[in-house]
């Protein structure tokens, strides 16, 4: 497993989405802070299964999945490139502790956010 504390990253990247857009509280409550950490954790555990796997396409096979979904409940792509973004500033401040697995993690997040903003640009 990790050598990182993937609950404190979550709990960041769901502060920082909610400063971001503050109008979230006010739409989804605590409720939606709850599932906003669980999806959070939904992406690590898919971000570690793609590198335990070494298969990009895990992760954003996953990337485009999760889209189409949040789609359906009227979110747009944006958010999640947002979020997946969000992750990747989190990982930035840890990669000082050298771990190979974050630049992996990265990688595949960024590649996940090229796929989704083509995507997005592509139904626009």
């Amino acid at each position: 497993m990790t050598d990182f504390n993937i609950n404190a990253m979550v709990e960041t990247v769901t502060e920082r989405i909610y400063e971001n857009d503050p109008s979230l509280m006010d739409r989804y409550g605590e409720k939606g802070r709850a599932k906003c950490i669980e999806d959070n954790h939904h992406h690590f555990k898919h971000l570690e299964t793609a590198y335990e796997l070494e298969n990009e396409e895990f992760f954003t096979d996953y990337a485009l999945w999760l889209d189409g979904i949040l789609q359906k409940f009227g979110m747009k792509t944006e958010l999640l490139i947002e979020n997946f973004s969000l992750i990747i500033d989190v990982l930035n401040e840890q990669s000082k502790k050298g771990n190979p697995r974050i630049d992996v993690y990265i990688d595949l997040l960024n590649k996940a956010n090229r796929i989704l903003g083509e995507k997005a640009a592509d139904s626009h």
